[in-house]
C-alpha cells in the first residue's frame, strides 16, 4: 500500500514537472517571436524616422506597383513611406543609319526626367514630371523649332476619395495607348519608342483638365477625362504631334474629351481601348476622333504587346483643299523572350521582334493617300538590374515620311534606368 501511493506521489511530481517544462518552452517560443516582432517594429520606425528626417524615401522602384496605370517611377509617391519622393529615368543612345546607300550617325543624351510628389495627406498628392530633353537647352523652339527643351511635363493634384472615383486636376498625360502614360525605358524593349507613339498617339502627351478615375468592378478600371484639346490644324506627318499643347500657354483652348477602360482579370494581361473627341482648332467647323486598342501580356519569361490606333478628321479642307489629311493609322506588336529565365540567373536578356504598319497621312481630302512606313525590327535587352537595362537593335524600313519608298536601316544602342 505504500509502495503504490508513492508510486503515485512520484508519478504526480513527475507530470507536473513534464507540464512545467512544456509550458517553460512554449513561453520560450512566444517570448522569441515577440522579439523578433519587436525588432521588425524598432528597424521600421527607424527607417521611417530616418526618411521623416531627410524628406526622402530611399526605397528601390518596385516594378511590379502602377498607379492608375502610371509607370513605377511615376508612381513612386503614391507607394512612398515619406511625404516628399524622388524618382525619375533617363536614356541616351547612339545609332547608325544607312538610306539610299548615304550613312548618317549620332550620339545623343535623349532625355533626364526627375519626378517630384509630395503628400499633402494620403488623400491628397501633388505629382509632378520634369523633363530635361537633348542633353540641355542649346535653342528656342521646342518640337517646332528643332530645339532642346527643359519642360514641366505634367503637374496635377491627385484628390484619392475611394476605389470607384477620384479626382484629377491639373495637366497630366492622355490615357490612350500604352507609351503615353508608360514611358520609361525599361517598359519597351526598342531603343527608341515606337514610331506610332510619335505620330499617331503623340508621346508624350499632357493635356491640362479634370479626370476622374477608379474601378467599375473588379479587375475593370476606367478613366474619364476633360481636356485641352490637341490642335490639329497643321497637315503633313506630324499633324497630330505637333498639335499637342503639353504645359506650355494654351490660348484660346478648345474641349477635348477623353475616355478609356482597361480590364486585368488574367494574371500578367492588361488590354483596353480608348477614344478622343475634341475639336480640331478654335473656330473651325472640324473635329478630330482618335481610337485606339491596346494589350499587354506577360506570362514567365514571355511578354507580347502591341497597340493599333487610328484617327480621323472632319472638314480637312479647311485646313488644305486638297492635301488635307482626313485619315491616319497604324500600330505595332512586339514579342520578346527572356532567355535568362530558363537558368537560374538573377540577370533578365529578352530578345525580341517587332512589326510596326505607321501612315499618318492614310488619306487626304483628294482620295489620295501616302503608303504606310513598314518596320521590322529585332534586338536583344540586358538587364543587370532590374531599374537598368542595355540595349541593342537593328530596324529596317521599307519607307520614309516623305513617301520616297527608300528603304532605310538603323543600328541603334542604349542605355537605360529608373530610379
Amino acid at each position: 500500500m505504500k509502495n503504490t501511493k508513492l508510486s503515485l506521489v512520484l508519478a504526480s511530481m513527475l507530470a507536473l514537472s513534464t507540464s512545467s517544462f512544456a509550458d517553460d518552452a512554449s513561453d520560450i517560443a512566444e517570448l522569441k517571436q515577440q522579439v523578433k516582432e519587436l525588432q521588425e517594429m524598432s528597424q521600421t520606425l527607424i527607417d521611417e524616422t530616418s526618411d521623416l528626417k531627410t524628406g526622402f524615401n530611399y526605397t528601390t522602384v518596385d516594378d511590379s506597383k502602377s498607379f492608375s496605370g502610371l509607370g513605377a517611377a511615376a508612381s513612386k509617391v503614391y507607394y512612398s513611406k515619406s511625404p516628399l519622393s524622388v524618382g525619375g529615368y533617363g536614356e541616351m543612345y547612339i545609332k547608325s543609319t544607312d538610306k539610299a546607300g548615304e550613312t548618317s550617325s549620332e550620339v545623343n543624351i535623349k532625355r533626364f526626367i526627375t519626378y517630384f510628389g509630395y503628400k499633402f495627406s494620403d488623400n491628397i498628392i501633388l505629382n509632378t514630371e520634369i523633363e530635361y530633353e537633348g542633353g540641355g537647352v542649346e535653342q528656342a523652339g521646342g518640337d517646332a523649332g528643332g530645339g532642346d527643351k527643359v519642360v514641366v511635363e505634367f503637374l496635377y493634384l491627385d484628390f484619392l476619395i475611394n476605389e470607384h472615383a477620384n479626382i484629377r486636376l491639373g495637366n497630366f498625360l492622355v490615357p490612350v495607348g500604352i507609351i503615353s502614360q508608360r514611358h520609361e525605358p525599361t517598359l519597351f524593349t526598342t531603343v527608341q519608342r515606337p514610331e506610332t507613339s510619335k505620330y499617331l498617339i503623340p508621346t508624350t502627351w499632357a493635356e491640362s483638365g479634370i479626370m476622374v478615375f477608379g474601378d467599375i468592378a473588379k479587375d475593370v478600371s476606367y478613366k474619364v477625362a476633360a481636356i485641352t484639346s490637341l490642335q490639329t490644324t497643321a497637315n503633313g506627318s506630324k499633324w497630330l504631334r505637333n498639335g499637342r499643347g503639353g504645359s506650355f500657354a494654351n490660348k484660346n483652348p478648345n474641349l477635348g474629351m477623353v475616355a478609356r477602360v482597361d480590364y486585368t482579370g488574367l494574371t500578367g494581361l492588361i488590354t483596353g481601348a480608348s477614344i478622343y473627341v475634341a475639336p480640331s482648332a478654335d473656330a473651325k467647323d472640324s473635329t478630330t476622333a482618335m481610337y485606339e486598342v491596346h494589350a499587354d501580356y506577360k506570362n514567365s519569361g514571355a511578354r507580347v504587346y502591341g497597340v493599333y490606333t487610328q484617327t480621323n478628321r472632319t472638314n480637312a479642307q479647311d485646313f488644305n483643299a486638297t492635301k488635307g489629311v482626313e485619315t491616319a493609322q497604324g500600330g505595332y506588336i512586339n514579342a520578346s523572350f527572356d532567355v535568362l529565365s530558363l537558368t537560374s540567373s538573377e540577370y533578365s536578356l529578352p530578345l525580341f521582334v517587332q512589326y510596326e504598319s505607321v501612315n499618318p497621312q492614310a488619306k487626304f481630302v483628294d482620295g489620295t493617300s501616302f503608303n504606310p512606313v513598314n518596320t521590322v525590327t529585332i534586338g536583344a535587352n540586358f538587364f543587370p538590374h532590374e531599374q537598368v537595362v542595355l540595349k541593342v537593335d537593328y530596324a529596317m524600313a521599307d519607307n520614309d515620311y516623305s513617301n520616297t519608298g527608300v528603304n532605310s536601316s538603323t543600328i541603334s544602342a542604349s542605355l537605360g534606368f529608373v530610379f
